[in-house]
């Protein structure tokens, strides 16, 4: 059976980045959007941006800081209404802070850890609460190959971050298994974003490229998906299996 097409899409740290390059493609596509990140001004650009492309759309932009989660619970809903409901919502709004664990850096983990997970666990309760009343809905999780193993350095608690998110992901997933609320949980590989800025691996795409690839995926609505698919799901399935010693080189 084919997927509904999902008309009206919220995506969070829509002001750069991957949130960005989404809205842009997903604009293209004739979709009517709800864009929220905390820098207003990046949003209200893009959303003249975008109507100015495509008339024909609706583009709804808020405020939001996913860390302060009263403001996510209003925030969600009050974009829901202005588009007239929500049929998907991408968690994508995320940090990349990070350093070795004991090197004195632990505040830049502990922020890590408390946007990434905490933030995407508000726009969870959000999005399922919408979702349950209206009885359907898409959810998409952005995690990152990074969750696949525990990663050295900067990449630790960034991994653990998203690693959090697929288990969130699929907990959700097995409590509506069955009913026509779908959830994905997203995998990117490395692709050219600020987040990633040094951290960039020989593997790494465009921006471009990696935007129209993600986007792609999650019409497909995939139960998990890689972002580029080749090479990163073989990748993923080598991650797996082997030897810490070899993963520590690799990544």
């Amino acid at each position: 059976m084919p997927h509904p097409e999902r008309l009206r899409i919220l995506i969070s740290g829509a002001s750069s980045g991957l949130g960005e390059g989404m809205a842009r493609r997903f604009a293209a596509m004739g979709r009517d959007l709800a864009l929220c990140a905390r820098r207003l001004d990046l949003l209200e650009a893009l959303r003249k941006e975008l109507l100015a492309a495509h008339p024909g759309i609706r583009v709804e932009v808020a405020e939001l800081d996913v860390d302060d989660p009263d403001a996510v619970a209003r925030v969600i809903p009050e974009l829901a209404d202005r588009l007239g409901g929500l049929d998907r919502v991408i968690v994508n709004a995320g940090i990349g802070k990070g350093a070795s664990i004991g090197t004195g850096k632990a505040w830049a983990n502990r922020a890590t850890l408390a946007t990434n997970v905490l933030g995407s666990h508000a726009q969870c309760e959000a999005a399922m609460e919408l979702f349950r009343a209206q009885g359907a809905g898409h959810l998409v999780l952005i995690s990152s190959v990074a969750s696949i193993r525990g990663m050295r350095g900067t990449r630790t608690a960034y991994g653990a971050s998203k690693a959090a998110l697929n288990a969130l992901a699929e907990g959700i997933r097995s409590d509506v298994l069955g009913s026509q609320i779908k959830i994905s949980t997203i995998l990117p590989g490395f692709i050219e974003t600020d987040i990633n800025v040094g951290r960039r691996g020989p593997l790494t795409v465009g921006l471009d490229k990696g935007v129209k690839a993600l986007v792609e995926v999650v019409e497909r609505e995939p139960v998990r998906g890689y972002v580029p698919e080749w090479p990163w799901r073989p990748v993923a399935r080598l991650l797996r299996v082997l030897p810490l010693s070899v993963v520590r080189r690799l990544t």
